[in-house]
């Protein structure tokens, strides 16, 4: 047997790491919860493909030298004994075929700019999480044929992951929400998902692992034993639960009441669509429009648009549109209103009562036991963005304004929430309190749109 078969035959994956072994498209993730033999599934692979295809590049990151070396350099040292050779001076392991994995980290943003110009057909990025995604897009540049490929073969990378860290948004948009944007193809991208149960090493030899996970806190056990990606470290809303506030749509009846509020900026535009049975007993998040670059006249002609079956009663706007525009020297609420945007009133809002109401909201049973704020699945972009808030770190009950792209259709839900005239209240509370206390004890006498609104 030559040294080739004997480090072939060593190999003995998990059913999970097979499916990683055989995955073929440009993209594959590996991981996702702590204990699924992430490092091992990559290192193999990276080898496997080194003595495949001979003068293939490969590159292998972590985030820290130390990280490199403990999970990647040692073990590939003793791996490959007999079958490449290590040049410490630059990290990388030769093959006889003359095929390469140099290993590399990237402790700063700026440690990215060593890579460019250089071309490697295979790019693994280990605890991908880790890295920013500046980063990745910087990496994407170099993932094409080096010209020293003896064969067919089409650039890829590959990711092993675990939910939180810098880059949590970027792989958890590209693998577990699949929303893509231009020039990214849904079908170049696979997710393998790994718990510690695939791993059968650690279920024989170690099984106290198991329960050291599972005596992790609330949060940290739902990412790191479940590979829950709606959670994770300093973020802001733990209270969101997918399988919990996420419904199938359905058709709205005519006797519900509608309303809508949207946040608006140069960057974004985001409305959403909030109805209700007569009966109160829920609040669904039934529709959603979000879109870049628009002008605000432009805005409220595409929200108008939109405002069909169910129709909003009225809209709640951000108070700072209500002042003069400086591009056109007219009111923001003249301009909207002009466009088609009718029944506007301002929207209180304030920040930090404004994510206790919709904390409030998500955490409040309704009758029947299920949350009371409900949001259709089609709302893809309020789902995407409402588990990705993180805290700010200096206001402690203040969500973090960065990254900005994901709090748009947040504040809108903020908006609807605390501005108008609807608030989850138990059985007894409904019957026994009348709708015109209701409005006047929250909302004030004066607020007549409201009042109305809520006695209808």
């Amino acid at each position: 047997m030559t040294k080739t078969e004997r480090f072939l035959s060593s190999i003995r994956p998990y059913p999970v790491q097979v499916a990683f072994f055989e995955a073929r498209e440009k993209r594959i993730a590996y991981g996702g919860a702590r204990g699924g033999g992430k490092s091992y599934a990559m290192r193999k692979k990276l080898c496997m493909l080194a003595l495949k295809y001979p003068g293939i590049q490969i590159l292998l990151l972590r985030r820290t030298l130390p990280e490199l070396r403990e999970n990647h350099i040692n073990p590939l040292r003793r791996e490959l004994k007999g079958l490449a050779s290590y040049r410490e001076s630059t990290k990388e392991f030769t093959f006889r075929n003359q095929s390469r994995i140099k290993l590399g980290y990237l402790s700063a943003d700026s440690d990215v700019l060593q890579y460019q110009g250089q071309a490697y057909e295979v790019i693994g990025m280990e605890e991908a999480t880790q890295f920013s995604e500046e980063q990745y897009l910087a990496l994407t540049e170099c993932n094409r044929l080096s010209g020293n490929l003896k064969g067919d073969f089409v650039p890829r990378m590959y990711f092993t992951c675990n939910p939180g860290g810098v880059g949590h948004a970027w792989v958890k948009r590209l693998f577990i929400d699949r929303i893509y944007r231009e020039g990214e193809r849904e079908e170049d991208y696979r997710f393998i998902p790994a718990h510690v149960w695939d791993n059968e090493y650690i279920m024989q030899k170690n099984p106290d692992y198991v329960k050291a996970l599972q005596a992790l806190p609330p949060i940290r056990r739902q990412a790191m034993l479940h590979g829950n990606w709606d959670v994770f470290e300093g973020q802001f809303f733990p209270e969101f639960d997918r399988e919990k506030h996420a419904c199938d749509p359905f058709e709205i009846p005519e006797d519900w009441g509608c309303f809508a509020a949207f946040d608006y900026g140069l960057d974004r535009t985001a409305c959403l669509w909030l109805a209700y049975p007569p009966d109160k007993s829920h609040l669904y998040v039934c529709r959603e429009f979000c879109q870049s670059d628009l002008i605000l006249s432009r805005a409220a002609e595409e929200i108008g648009r939109r405002n069909k079956s169910p129709s909003a009663r009225f809209f709640l706007a951000p108070p700072d549109l209500a002042g003069r525009r400086q591009e056109s020297g007219r009111g923001g609420f003249e301009i909207l209103t002009s466009a088609g945007l009718s029944h506007l009133n301002r929207a209180d809002n304030a920040r930090i009562p404004g994510w206790r109401r919709v904390r409030e909201f998500l955490q409040t049973k309704a009758f029947d036991g299920t949350p009371f704020l409900q949001i259709f699945s089609t709302c893809t972009e309020l789902l995407h963005c409402l588990p990705k808030l993180q805290f700010d770190k200096n206001v402690p009950e203040d969500a973090a304004t960065a990254p900005h792209e994901f709090t748009h259709a947040p504040d809108a839900l903020r908006y609807a929430l605390l501005s108008a005239p609807f608030l989850p209240f138990s059985r007894e509370k409904a019957e026994k309190v009348q709708k015109k206390t209701l409005a006047e004890e929250f909302f004030g006498k004066r607020n007549t749109d409201y009042y109305s609104f809520l006695s209808e």
